[in-house]
């Protein structure tokens, strides 16, 4: 009898705790989805007050009305910017240097990394720490020693890399190997030791058992990698703005802001149209591989 009270006695207790167990998870997740609100809300009224500021007039802009409403919707923004000659400059340069540097940052990142996280050596995890921390120095700091080494690099060459829009093929990769190099070594490190222990015993090379076995595999990884790379160089503002100054030579953030704002007076029915014509081409590539990258940043987490 005694061993049926105590259990008599456990059991409410036991109860208590399961319920207080749920009320918390309830709890939890009614905060989670007002965070989740939050900032739904906060991420979400900037691009719309741009989408509504691109579909009005520059008298309706400027006339003292409610700014989150359109009385009379124009695509007149849009088709200014899509039939000027500049804009589609700036598209174009922005293309080729955003394909070029995700090229250049994957051919530097991908063997770095797999050399880092499958090739053991002495000095292999202080390397890759260092690769790390790397990227945490910010571009603020960066651009006027880049600045300097390209102005002795044309005194003594004579080649003229300043205000040319292929010296940002040259500097973008500063920001963008560093990180798309510790992407990569979670990502290699979590992947199963067999895989290359078979491909060695059979009679694979190093370069074999990257190219054939964990590129395929690593697949997540690299399309994660490769958005990071594409929208950095995309998206980047400072260093266009300090290594070009043409018209001609210019990305798109740097050349909105460039031929839009004249002095004190701001286009910003354009401005808002080339903010969303520009955030156009990564936002279409997020919502398509954005399961990949998600799974590409973290593949590492319980692993490497």
């Amino acid at each position: 009898m005694s061993s049926m009270a105590i259990i008599d006695k456990g059991a409410p207790t036991r109860k208590v705790k399961y319920g207080s167990i749920s009320r918390d998870r309830a709890w939890a997740l009614r905060w989670s989805y007002f965070f989740l609100v939050i900032f739904a809300f906060a991420s979400l009224v900037p691009p719309i007050y741009m989408l509504i500021t691109s579909l009005k007039s520059s008298t309706e802009i400027s006339a003292a009305t409610n700014p989150w409403w359109v009385f009379h919707p124009t695509i007149e923004n849009y088709v200014a910017l899509l039939t000027s000659s500049q804009f589609l400059i700036f598209f174009r340069n922005s293309a080729m240097v955003s394909v070029l540097v995700v090229i250049i940052t994957m051919l530097i990142s991908v063997p770095a990394a797999f050399a880092l996280a499958r090739m053991r050596f002495w000095g292999s995890a202080t390397i890759a720490t260092g690769i790390f921390l790397t990227y945490l120095i910010p571009d603020t700091l960066l651009f006027l020693p880049l600045f300097k080494m390209f102005a002795v690099f044309s005194n003594w060459t004579g080649i003229e890399l300043i205000n040319r829009w292929y010296v940002l093929v040259i500097v973008y990769p500063t920001l963008t190997v560093p990180f798309c190099t510790w992407i990569m070594i979670g990502y290699f490190a979590s992947i199963p030791k067999e895989l290359d222990e078979a491909a060695i015993i059979d009679g694979a090379s190093w370069f074999q058992t990257l190219t054939r076995i964990f590129i395929p595999v690593a697949l997540p990884g690299l399309i994660a990698a490769t958005i990071f790379a594409f929208t950095v160089s995309w998206a980047q503002f400072l260093y266009p703005m300090v290594f070009t100054t043409s018209t001609d030579q210019l990305v798109m953030p740097a050349g909105i802001i460039t031929t839009l704002i004249k002095g004190d007076v701001f286009n910003w029915g354009q401005i808002m149209t080339g903010a969303l014509l520009g955030a156009a081409p990564p936002l279409i590539i997020y919502a398509f591989l954005m399961d990949y990258y998600i799974a590409g940043l973290t593949a590492g987490a319980t692993k490497g």
